[in-house]
């Protein structure tokens, strides 16, 4: 399970996708970078633009800074090692990102048994974060259900204490009329 949470704190959002990066996946492989990167360079019928792109210079910045604020926030040694960039990284060499089907497709050009292991572990994070979304979507979907119901209550409520003020309106005024004083001859 620890090696799911591992995986699942390299799963970025870029472009609005689930992607994992080349030096993460490298890591988890125990591969170099440029071994990876060179794999998938042989093989580059099988990584279409929606299987795996290469990150633009903003998105690698923004990136960046947002793994070291996460690093520094972070005092888990652990989730430190997990998140470190690679040192030797810069804009002429930007990583290259991949989706949960690139990853996939890693399988079929790695072939060692930690490769096949490290995938298997890595479509099960995958899953677990979409089961998550999931989870979010449907609770986003009951919330705003008890909204629309909270609001059909407030009008219904409205409607009840409307009434309630008229027939204590009527009350109120046929107490005034059967407490009136009387004029006239009384028998």
């Amino acid at each position: 399970m620890q090696i799911i949470q591992s995986i699942q704190n390299r799963i970025y959002t870029i472009r609005g996708e689930r992607v994992m990066l080349d030096f993460d996946l490298a890591a988890l492989y125990e591969v170099e970078t440029r071994v990876l990167n060179q794999s998938v360079k042989r093989n580059l019928k099988r990584f279409p633009e929606d299987f795996m792109f290469q990150l633009t210079v903003f998105e690698w910045q923004t990136l960046s800074s947002q793994i070291v604020m996460m690093e520094t926030n972070n005092n888990s040694t652990s989730q430190s090692e997990v998140l470190a960039l690679p040192k030797n990284r810069t804009d002429k060499y930007l990583p290259y990102a991949f989706t949960e089907q690139g990853v996939a497709m890693l399988s079929g050009i790695l072939n060692s048994d930690k490769a096949i292991n490290t995938n298997i572990a890595i479509m099960r994070a995958f899953i677990e974060v979409r089961k998550v979304l999931l989870q979010q979507t449907d609770m986003r979907e009951q919330l705003r259900e008890i909204k629309e119901r909270m609001g059909e209550h407030d009008t219904q409520l409205n409607q009840i204490y409307d009434a309630m003020e008229n027939l204590l309106d009527e009350k109120a005024a046929q107490r005034k009329w059967d407490d009136r004083q009387r004029i006239g001859f009384d028998q």
